[in-house]
């Protein structure tokens, strides 16, 4: 291809190559087809497509994830997706209102009408909307709309920047058509690169922190999504053994403290014996956490000591509770606090601590009949090969997996950030596109969501197990209406016969039991390409504790 040849779909193209782009989630329309036609020629760029925009965002966001999680010291793995102006374009809106909860660096770009119908004029453009970006700044982090060809390396730039900065979210840059289509004007594109700044605590925050640690007879830490999204899994372990810390992570921080560590209160956050030990800390060093609805037990959490709030998020700093608020990176904080902190001797007294916390959930659990649910949970967990990353969907079982799920060597990703439905095949098809073998979990509810993503799966040969839990309903919102009025308003379903709809798809699919769902998923896991296991079964919540308090 000669320079006379290029258009600004190129440019685009070229900018995020050398941004370290290597794989780019996309569905055409009309207004793109400069963008696709570019992918298409320049051939390095592996383009997953998909059947719905919204499920493409997802997958994006899975993608981002799992990258994440594979090297979490690395560099921010941004990952682009591309979709068309207008209905295209709104239909990713409710999945980047989950990447920007979790904090998933997601680059949207979309094209927009011609730039002459730009500004509002109303001129009759197909898909055109008086303000399309106006619909996408209170969700993304940052929108950067473009007008001319030469402002296409900046706008990417400036956009990977803002996506790639702690804390992490999605982005969202436009392209009209007309500039996506026209000449390139600039020479080839190959030195673009994106620098994130550093948000590093300020000095005199990080003493003040580090004397009152330091002073606690009781210190707990609580570990959040910040956390694990900074990587400090090393510095997290070396602060909790030097203060004899104990640490409970919260949902989204379920990976950065080890699981079966002596100092590990795990995280059922929903349970009041958890949400009181953390309120007798004297001192309760709070990471990466805005401490919002669940991570608060739904506001029933009252610290009865001083809180110390690391977060990146400035808007979250003492949003919910006052304390000492240090606006920084997580890691680069818990890297100055250890600076300071002084090692402790263990006298046993916080692994006691610890070992009665789960005790104490551990009773309250077996005072339920919940058998069923525990052995789900566990079946599905031992089923798994290491590595295997999970993608759980707004369903009974991902609740439980909140809180009893051992992440080790089974990331968990789960829609928790914004609670909407149909997160986990498609978050898993982007989590394949990453590399292994991926699990996602679904009610039947929320499957309907995401099941034409079975064709994008077959299509690109993505290895996915998807496990279908099929109660007839939307199983949670059952529980929760029937707790609440005694009855269930527009929650029962007619539904597929999921086995058959996977097979019409050439997908092998099984209908499997309690008794046999982590044999079923073990052999779907050993199939490479995607697998459907279906397992009829109506799953109860543990009983909530923030009503009863006790």
């Amino acid at each position: 291809m000669t320079d006379s040849d290029r258009i600004g779909g190129d440019v685009v193209v070229e900018t995020l190559r050398a941004l370290g782009a290597d794989t780019v989630f996309g569905l055409p329309g009309q207004h793109a087809l400069g963008l696709f036609e570019a992918l298409r020629r320049a051939g390095d760029l592996r383009v997953i497509s998909g059947r719905v925009e919204n499920n493409l965002a997802f997958a994006a966001d899975g993608h981002a994830r799992a990258r994440l999680a594979a090297d979490p010291e690395g560099p921010v793995p941004v990952t682009p997706l591309v979709v068309s102006t207008g209905p295209g374009a709104l239909l990713t809106l409710a999945s980047l209102q989950e990447s920007r909860a979790a904090s998933v660096p997601v680059l949207g770009i979309s094209s927009q009408v011609p730039v002459a119908g730009l500004g509002g004029g109303r001129h009759g453009y197909l898909h055109e909307l008086p303000d399309q970006q106006a619909s996408f700044r209170d969700v993304v982090k940052s929108v950067h709309v473009v007008r001319r060809t030469s402002q296409i390396p900046t706008a990417l730039r400036e956009a990977w920047t803002s996506a790639a900065t702690a804390p992490y979210g999605p982005v969202w840059v436009e392209i009209p058509q007309d500039v996506l289509l026209g000449p390139a004007g600039i020479p080839p594109i190959t030195s673009v690169a994106a620098t994130p700044p550093v948000l590093e605590p300020l000095p005199e925050l990080v003493t003040a922190a580090a004397d009152l640690l330091a002073a606690a007879k009781n210190p707990v830490i609580l570990a959040g999504g910040g956390a694990l999204r900074s990587g400090a899994h090393a510095e997290l372990t070396a602060l909790a053994e030097a203060l004899r810390a104990p640490v409970i992570s919260t949902f989204g921080g379920k990976g950065v403290f080890g699981w079966d560590h002596e100092l590990s209160g795990r995280s059922w956050l929903e349970d009041w014996h958890t949400t009181e030990f953390l309120a007798d800390a004297d001192v309760l060093l709070v990471l990466g956490s805005g401490l919002g609805e669940l991570s608060s037990n739904y506001r029933e959490f009252a610290p009865r000591g001083r809180l110390i709030q690391v977060e990146a998020d400035l808007g979250k700093l003492e949003s919910n509770y006052p304390g000492l608020g240090i606006h920084a990176d997580v890691r680069l904080t818990l890297q100055a606090l250890l600076e300071w902190v002084p090692m402790r001797p263990s006298d046993g007294r916080a692994e006691a601590a610890v070992s009665g916390l789960l005790s104490r959930v551990e009773s309250r659990l077996a005072g339920q009949d919940l058998a069923v649910e525990r052995k789900l949970i566990d079946d599905i967990r031992a089923a798994l090969p290491e590595g295997t990353q999970t993608y759980w969907d707004m369903t009974i079982a991902a609740y439980w997996a909140w809180s009893a799920w051992n992440p080790e060597g089974a990331p968990i990703h789960t829609a928790q950030g914004a609670g909407g439905l149909g997160y986990g095949l498609p978050g898993a098809l982007g989590g394949a596109a990453a590399g292994g073998a991926t699990l996602a979990v679904s009610g039947d509810g929320g499957a309907m969501y995401g099941v034409a993503e079975l064709a994008t799966a077959v299509q690109h040969g993505l290895d996915v197990t998807w496990l279908v839990v099929d109660d007839g309903g939307y199983g949670v919102l059952r529980e929760y209406l029937t707790d609440a009025f005694g009855h269930t308003t527009a929650t029962e379903l007619a539904r597929p016969d999921f086995v058959a709809l996977a097979s019409s798809f050439g997908v092998p699919a099984k209908l499997s039991s309690l008794d046999t769902v982590g044999a079923d998923l073990a052999e779907a896991l050993r199939t490479p390409g995607p697998s459907v296991v279906v397992l009829p079964a109506l799953l109860k919540l543990f009983a909530p504790t923030h009503l009863e308090q006790a």
